[in-house]
Order: C-alpha cells, then structure tokens, then sequence
C-alpha cells in the first residue's frame, strides 16, 4: 500500500500530518495534544486525564447530548485516550463527513467551558473508574512497579490521578492547564485515509485558527532515575501478580528496532522462551509476557506474570534463568529469524487499520519530528543480527539493578533476585 504523507506547519505553530489511502472510504482524525500525566504537578495530579473526559461536556453553541447526536447521525466514532506524554481527541467518519467531524472537534478543545455542576459530577465518574481499576490487579501492578522504579517522578504516577488529588480539583485548575499546555505549538493533528491534505489544512485552519502562548515546554521535567527496589502489596486475589523491570530502550533511540526483536524473543509471542518454557512446558502461569514502557527519555523493559501464590518464587526464579541466559548466551539464528517475521508481519498488518497509521504518523512527529517510511522500519528490523541482539540483551538484562513490585495474597515479602 502506497504511503502519500504530507505535512503542514501552520503560522500559529500548530502541525497537521495526513495519510491519503483513496481505496478506504473512510478516515480517522487525531487531535494529539502533547501533553500528559507526566507534566502535571503535586497540585495537578490527574487533570490531563479529567480535560479528556470534559472536553465532551458540551460548549457554548451545543450540549454534550448534541454532539453525541451529531456523530450518532453521521454514522461517527468519537472518543479520546490520555497517556504519559501525550492526550489524544481522536475521530473515525466517512470522508464526507470530515467537515463535520474537524468543526466539532475544534469546537470542544477551543470552547469547551467546564461548567462547575459537569466538573463535580464527573469527579464522581473518575472515581469510579479508580476503584475499577483498583479491581484490576493485572493494570495495578505495572503503576506499582513504575512508581518504585522512578520513585516519585511524575512518569511513575498514575495516569487517572488519585481519590484524593481529583476531589481537589476545580475549574480554575482545568482552565490554568488548559491556557497552559493547550497551545497551537503543542497540537498535532493526524489524519489518515480518504483524504485530500489541502483540504484538511483548510479545515484546520478554519475551526483551530487560534494563538495562545505558553513558556511551558512539553519537556521541561528531568528525566526519571531507574532505581532498583523490591515492593510487595498486600490484596486479596486468588493470584499473585508481579512485573519484574529494569532500564529500557527510549522511543528515540535508534536500537529501537533491533531491541523490539529481543523483546520478541524473550516474551513477545507465543513462541517466545518465557511463554514456552513458564506456560507450556510447566504450566505454571496462564499469563506471561515481556512489555516495554517506552517514552522521550527514558524507558522501563520487563517481564509480567501471574501465577499461585506457592509458585511465585519459582516462577519468578525462572525469569530470571531465562533472561540471564539470552544476556550471556544470546538467541539462535532461527529465533532471530522468526522473530524478524513475526514482527515484519505485525508492523504490517498494524497499517491495514487507517487509525493505527493516523497513530503512527503522530508518535512519528511527537518523537522523531519527520515521518518514518514503512521500508524503512522493515529494512531496520531485517538487517539486526545475532551480535546486535546480544549486545542490547547485556546493555538492558542488568539482573543486579531490577525493580519487582508484586501483588497479591502475600504477606511475606518474596525475594526475587
């Protein structure tokens, strides 16, 4: 599938990305805010994610129940994602009704108004959301081990805020972050599909036409230290859950590609040596994966699992056997290759979904500020080999500085080293 990016560069600073695939009769719309958990303070804590939920609280000209109407009646998804370091207003509508769909959106991140009784009513929506959460042991974990690994960095906290710092908030605290973070320099706006970029430009420049400056950079925090610590919550669940991390690969480092592959390897698929040797060959756990938490500049690799509370030890044991053995050892050749496949084919299958390449083109522009071509990232992930691998696996594998939370019916705290 030819890919035709175009890229624009408004005067008021705000950038525009487009993807036309004339073959799909739709698109997907990202109106990507760069801006996150990760920029809030102790006074803030959750108010990127309480902006997402309120910019569908309705604006001077319509109600929350009218633009829900408006996108019911053209056949429209809409909805909206908060991460780390960046919240995303994202849109997937038939190509004749993009017009439709830009003006909406321009109208909810420039005139939403946050009406007080709409801000104390969806305090009570996020708390719910907080303890359905808190009812997920396996989403729990990884903010548990984040915030041991970083300390108290904003990039370990968690995204939804606590019960005690979103009953705090208040309007005037929606609007200083909004006149803060919600500037023209920090907008990308990413289109993919049946679309024309003149068009999309126009429309940009039709309903986002607005100047706000901020001296707040999106960067402005330094980076988080990874610090090697062991922690171990108490909950009462039938599994004992566990993320077991170390230092990572960042979303701009140029190994990306080629540690992907090893992740891969390790824990990334079926096939992987953990998924084979912990699930299939013992039976120990029914859930076993690598993950990777990648950000501007700093990243955390690591291993998540469930499993008994009496085979915790030696589950966790195994781990790392595993990944001391891809550290001193490295992969075959057949692993490689078939990783190289496997993710060759993923990467691939990813752009069959035009609001995966919307996506990418606006991670592209966030971390890389230039589009990275498909055949590029296939000829990067085709050219790693065996000594590249090797080399990440004793850069990243440092098993002497791991960070483990668990959680779980465990009341005594299980050494995993």
């Amino acid at each position: 599938m030819k890919e035709t990016f175009q890229k624009t560069t408004l005067p008021n600073g705000l950038c525009i990305v487009t993807e036309r695939i004339s073959q799909y009769p739709s698109a997907s719309i990202g109106i990507w805010v760069n801006v996150g958990s990760q920029d809030e303070d102790d006074s803030s804590r959750g108010v990127s994610h309480f902006l997402e939920h309120l910019m569908f609280k309705g604006t001077p000209s319509r109600s929350a129940k009218e633009i829900a109407e408006i996108m019911d009646g053209i056949g429209g998804n809409l909805n909206a994602f908060t991460e780390k370091e960046q919240t995303c207003f994202y849109a997937k509508v038939m190509d004749k009704h993009i017009p439709t769909a830009m003006e909406i959106m321009g109208d909810m991140i420039l005139n939403s108004h946050f009406p007080e009784a709409e801000v104390e009513r969806e305090k009570g929506v996020i708390l719910e959301e907080i303890k359905m959460y808190e009812d997920s042991p396996d989403e729990m974990v990884f903010d548990l081990m984040a915030k041991t690994a970083w300390k108290n960095h904003p990039l370990g906290l968690p995204i939804l805020g606590t019960k005690d710092s979103i009953l705090q908030i208040n309007r005037q605290n929606l609007r200083n972050f909004v006149d803060q973070f919600y500037v023209p320099q920090h907008i990308i706006i990413s289109v993919a599909g049946k679309v024309k970029h003149e068009q999309i430009a126009a429309l940009v420049q039709k309903h986002f036409n607005f100047s706000r400056e901020s001296n707040h950079s999106r960067n402005r925090l330094t980076p988080p230290q990874f610090t090697p610590s062991q922690v171990t919550k108490y909950k009462d669940t039938e599994q004992a859950h566990f993320c077991i991390g170390m230092k990572g690969i960042s979303q701009k480092d140029e190994n990306r590609y080629s540690f992907s592959l090893l992740d891969t390897i390790v824990g990334g698929s079926v096939s992987s040596r953990l998924f084979q040797e912990i699930r299939e060959k013992r039976g120990l756990v029914y859930t076993i994966s690598t993950f990777q938490g990648s950000y501007a500049d700093s990243a955390i690799f690591g291993v998540y699992g469930a499993t008994s509370p009496s085979n915790l030890e030696n589950v966790t044991q195994l781990v790392l056997e595993n990944l001391a053995a891809v550290r001193d050892k490295g992969v075959t050749l057949k692993e490689l290759h078939t990783a190289k496949e496997h993710l060759k084919g993923g990467t691939s299958l990813f752009l069959e979904s035009s609001t995966n390449r919307m996506i990418r083109m606006a991670k592209d522009e966030v971390y890389h500020k230039r589009f990275i071509p498909h055949k590029e990232i296939l000829k990067k992930i085709q050219k790693t080999s065996l000594q590249d691998t090797k080399k990440l696996a004793q850069e990243v594998f440092q098993l002497d500085a791991l960070t483990c939370a668990i959680l779980g019916p465990i009341k005594e705290e299980v050494k995993v080293s």
